[in-house]
């Protein structure tokens, strides 16, 4: 399982495969410094999921990632890979994280005590790999 957090760029309507499958794509722009645009799919009953999201809202895509073997008429063979979205959540509600990334307060910055201070700094010492 994997999670991407970013703005939704595209999302398409649902795709009629055949009667017993549908798919639906989206796309996300991540927000890294070198932002990506990554295409997600849901299929089935899944494709629902994309009902509320707005273009330009931000959210977290839990998703799995599948991959198959092709052999064309010619013979070649070819592999892909897909993104298969299973949760998508608006950033700050339900479980996702907020849009500013993790607060103070959920990364347990308790004070170091004094003593244990001292204890890491004279082990540093001590230390002398290169790394």
């Amino acid at each position: 399982m994997f999670k991407l957090t970013g703005t939704v760029k595209v999302v398409n309507p649902t795709q009629v495969i055949s009667e017993k499958f549908s798919k639906r794509e989206f796309v996300i722009e991540t927000q890294d410094q070198y932002p990506q645009l990554v295409m997600f799919q849901a299929t089935q009953d899944k494709c629902s999921l994309l009902d509320n999201v707005q273009v330009s809202s931000q959210v977290e895509v839990s998703f799995n990632l599948r991959g198959r073997e092709w052999t064309s008429p010619a013979g070649e063979v070819k592999y892909f890979n897909t993104l298969e979205a299973w949760r998508i959540e608006k950033v700050g509600q339900g479980n996702a994280m907020p849009a500013g990334g993790p607060s103070a307060m959920s990364l347990g910055s308790d004070p170091i005590p004094a003593a244990t201070t001292s204890a890491v700094a004279s082990n540093e010492e001590e230390d002398d790999l290169p790394f």
